[in-house]
């Protein structure tokens, strides 16, 4: 069978392009650009990768950005007055903060100091419970990604079978409720579910956030199922990125996939910028 790599890159760059003359467009309407402020705790390698990746997308597109790097002895009451700081802040349309945290930390109260309006990652409970109950707030940025690079393949929703591998409140649990928005009858699976390849077999769109490197084969597949891999890890052999699904062994028994790295992670980067114009949008139409 034919497999289709669905580019999740390519898809970013036509985004932020699109949103590059929206924000030159809004600047010359309200007078200012959108502003993002990120909160860099710590110098873990894969933190500081994803923030750099963040202010690239925020120049590609026009967004200010303001990066606050901070060591990771801070306490949680420094990093809480820095979140403060930015909610009070007029020009700051939209705040976050990298995870993981240092273990001393409560990433839950941290997460929850950020003003809704201004949570960009769409982590706040006020932003949560609105997707859950079809109100307007903030969409998660992988998810909303996902759907996003499926929807741009000309690949219907409606009536599938889906099933999401992972339950995270970041990834797995957000995505089957926006696929099931779409109409889809969604299976939500995990590390604990018995015959996970027969239930992962069934799915027309299967989507893979467990957090293990080539963890799903060709045998858990359905032929000519599309798959959208959201895992990022060390392949074990190589030492290379590679994603949930063994990318090599499903290729050409999938009608479309996604690769690792290259898929779905410009897809959320670009989502962030797009969160952030949503703030922006909603302070500036307020005044």
């Amino acid at each position: 069978m034919e497999t289709k790599v669905i580019s999740g890159k390519e898809l970013a760059q036509l985004h932020q392009l699109q949103m590059k003359d929206r924000v030159e467009m809004l600047y010359n309407k309200y007078g200012r650009k959108p502003k993002l402020a990120v909160i860099l705790v710590g110098d873990d390698a894969g933190s500081v990768s994803y923030v750099k990746g963040k202010e690239k997308a925020c120049i590609n597109v026009g967004i200010e950005n303001l990066t606050i790097k901070k060591p990771a002895t801070i306490t949680q009451d420094e990093l809480l007055a820095i979140i403060n700081d930015l909610n009070n802040d007029p020009l700051v349309d939209g705040i976050l903060v990298q995870l993981p945290l240092p273990k001393h930390i409560n990433e839950t109260y941290v997460i929850n100091s950020i003003a809704p309006t201004k949570d960009v990652d769409g982590f706040h409970p006020q932003n949560v419970a609105s997707l859950y109950l079809k109100q307007p707030g903030i969409i998660p940025c992988t998810p909303k990604g996902i759907i996003q690079v499926i929807e741009s393949a000309g690949i219907k929703i409606q009536g599938k079978r889906a099933c999401v591998v992972g339950r995270s409140n970041i990834v797995g649990l957000p995505v089957a409720k926006l696929m099931t928005d779409k109409n889809a009858t969604v299976t939500i699976a995990h590390s604990k579910t018995e015959n996970l390849i027969e239930v992962t077999k069934e799915a027309d769109i299967l989507i893979v956030a467990i957090g293990r490197p080539k963890f799903i084969k060709k045998e858990g597949v359905k032929e000519g199922a599309v798959v959208i891999d959201v895992g990022v890890n060390r392949d074990l052999e190589t030492g290379k990125l590679c994603g949930d699904v063994d990318f090599d062994d499903v290729f050409g028994h999938a009608s479309y996939i996604t690769k690792v790295p290259g898929g779905i992670g410009p897809m959320t980067i670009t989502c962030l910028m797009e969160n952030t114009l949503e703030c922006y949008l909603k302070h500036v139409e307020e005044k």
